[in-house]
């Protein structure tokens, strides 16, 4: 019991940091104007019909997931519901801090800067264990209920979301492909970085003991 508050304090640590860093890797990103990750391409166009920040956008979209999770039946955790709301707080107030990117000089680092710090806070938060953001629930929960490939939900999803964005003004271009291309093996690297050792449970005769969370193994799929 000694360690337990320790550990707890930890943890919370890293998903807030984690989250937090989220949402400033997106800014970065968007800030850049090369093309934003796909469900902030749906951010903003959403942002761009309706008038308002992409940051309120991404919690009102994140909120909606999430009600997507209800028939999928799965059951959000305290990292699900904060990843609702700090990543789009965050992103916002990282926009208003950024100054305007308005040389290619600029935006080129500002979006593979953007892509390796989204790597960073992935492997924080997800390290962190309380739970799959929403989006990645509504991947996972697919896969569950149809049987399919978590690498196939995670392309008919993104697929979707970077069309629908796409037509309502949202930005795709190099820093999209790039996110698509990079962050499956940032992800998976930083993952592993900062995996919490945790002690091992004894193996009944014959059982195979799995090794990790399910969220990260739906990440390293994905």
């Amino acid at each position: 019991m000694t360690g337990t508050k320790p550990h707890l304090t930890r943890r919370l640590a890293r998903l807030y940091a984690g989250l937090t860093l989220y949402g400033a890797s997106s800014a970065l990103i968007v800030a850049a104007g090369l093309g934003s990750e796909p469900w902030n391409v749906l951010n903003q166009g959403l942002a761009t019909l309706t008038g308002l920040s992409i940051g309120v956008v991404s919690i009102i979209v994140g909120a909606a997931v999430l009600l997507l999770w209800i028939p999928l039946r799965q059951r959000p955790g305290l990292g699900t519901v904060s990843n609702v709301f700090v990543c789009g707080l965050s992103m916002d107030a990282t926009l208003a801090l950024l100054p305007d990117a308005d040389t290619l000089a600029t935006r080129v680092p500002l979006v593979v800067a953007g892509v390796v710090l989204n790597g960073v806070a992935t492997g924080l938060y997800i390290t962190a264990s309380f739970g799959p953001g929403p989006r990645d629930g509504l991947m996972t929960g697919l896969h569950r209920r149809t049987g399919r490939s978590i690498r196939l939900m995670r392309t008919l999803i993104e697929v979707t979301v970077v069309a629908t964005g796409f037509a309502l003004g949202g930005t795709v271009g190099f820093g999209t492909v790039l996110y698509a291309l990079a962050i499956g093996p940032l992800a998976q690297f930083f993952l592993r970085r900062f995996a919490l050792p945790e002690p091992a449970p004894t193996p009944a005769a014959g059982e195979v003991t799995p090794v990790g969370d399910p969220s990260e193994h739906a990440i390293l799929q994905r």
